[in-house]
């Protein structure tokens, strides 16, 4: 008996075939800005082309967290200039339907970044990845506020400039 079972998980497999390994999310879209940018059109990123245009790194204290953390990410300044946004807020939406409002402003005047990587590791869905808007909140007392907090949404999908 244990050998033709054994047959037939063997003809299964050799039938099927391998199991693919899972697949690769590099080619995967992970943001969309749209409204006022230059192109009139939505504009999507991976997260490689997010990371291409340069990372800056913020370690900084936040509400969510025990101890200092290591954010790496995107300049959302250097992002806006990318899409040519011309508005004068950034709508943040997350995967959860949260919506975060920030001026563009802030993005030039704190060095804000929109963080891919959490110590130096990707961040998961489960942890505030892929995408967390993150403010230096160590580096000016302002930003230690609701104000700023709200703003720094994470699990971001869609930026709308309005």
């Amino acid at each position: 008996m244990r050998t033709i079972l054994l047959s037939m998980v063997l003809a299964a497999v050799v039938a099927v075939g391998p199991v693919p390994a899972a697949a690769d999310d590099a080619g995967k879209i992970i943001l969309t800005i749209d409204g006022e940018v230059a192109s009139g059109a939505a504009v999507d990123f991976t997260l490689a082309e997010l990371e291409a245009l340069g990372t800056s790194t913020i370690t900084t204290h936040t509400p969510w967290h025990d101890g200092a953390v290591t954010f790496e990410g995107v300049p959302l300044s250097v992002l806006m200039a990318k899409v040519g946004a011309t508005g004068e807020t950034a709508a943040m939406l997350a995967l959860n339907n949260y919506r975060s409002e920030a001026p563009l402003s802030d993005f030039t005047r704190f060095g804000v970044i929109l963080a891919t990587r959490q110590n130096g590791k990707p961040m998961p869905v489960n942890d505030k990845g892929p995408l967390f808007v993150v403010y230096p909140f160590d580096g000016d007392p302002e930003l230690k506020s609701e104000v700023y907090y709200s703003r720094s949404a994470w699990q971001v999908r869609s930026i709308t400039i309005e």
